[in-house]
């Protein structure tokens, strides 16, 4: 059964998408562009959150991670080489699938599944970094969204949430740019309406359970390509760390 916070019309979407996730040039360009990003401050965060050296060639050993709507993988990967216990999920069955067979290919242990976070919470999943990164645009009902991701941190530990701002920016960048102009990704793709402004995001998330404790913008690096963190620029892409306070 499909959880209330699923769009079953914005599954599909990501479905079709499936065999391409690993083209750095097909729809999941802009993740490809953005990952070193997103990847870098995922990592700053754990590391200085549990103390460790990211000088060691496995920083991140002993910690679990889960990523929801991890579609291809291209978080899960990085952070199961720098030694998390990662678990996968995305509601989208093809997208496993794919994640899967590059994660087996590469030789990395990952535990893919087809589910959703409402149903990996009610199991009993929790780790010390969850991820919901670029999804909550796409779900049905962030809120109740945002309440089961939360439930899966485990205490002490982190929930690190990126999404689109709401404002006039974003729909330019996100949907005229990357969908109209770029075409990098399908028209279609982004509906605006479903973009967060980041005091929303952080409201949903305390009402988790959880605190917000950073957050940043993600901007593009004209200088160097790709993208780089801001703290003063969030008008568009930006991401959001919380924290689970109790024991």
């Amino acid at each position: 059964m499909m959880s209330r916070s699923v769009d079953p019309a914005e599954v599909a979407k990501f479905d079709a998408m499936a065999a391409e996730w690993w083209d750095p040039n097909g729809p999941g360009r802009p993740l490809h562009m953005m990952n070193p990003c997103r990847l870098d401050y995922i990592v700053a965060q754990a590391a200085g959150e549990f103390g460790r050296d990211l000088s060691q060639a496995a920083p991140l050993s002993g910690l679990r991670a889960i990523d929801v709507g991890c579609g291809g993988g291209l978080l899960c990967e990085p952070l199961a080489r720098l030694g998390a216990e990662v678990t996968g999920v995305d509601a989208a069955e093809a997208n496993v699938r794919a994640a899967a067979a590059h994660a087996e290919a590469g030789g990395l242990g990952i535990d893919y599944r087809a589910t959703t976070a409402e149903a990996l919470a009610e199991g009993g999943a929790r780790a010390e970094i969850v991820l919901a990164m670029e999804i909550v645009e796409h779900v049905a009902d962030p809120a109740e969204f945002l309440a089961s991701v939360a439930s899966l941190v485990a205490p002490g530990g982190l929930l690190i949430v990126s999404t689109l701002n709401r404002t006039a920016r974003a729909f330019g960048a996100a949907v005229v740019g990357a969908e109209w102009i770029m075409r990098w990704l399908p028209r279609g793709t982004h509906d605006w309406s479903r973009f967060i402004a980041p005091d929303t995001l952080e409201d949903m998330i305390r009402a988790g359970g959880l605190e917000p404790v950073d957050r940043k913008g993600m901007v593009p690096d004209l200088a160097r390509g790709g993208f780089r963190l801001s703290d003063r620029d969030l008008a568009v892409n930006y991401v959001v760390t919380s924290r689970r306070e109790d024991g």
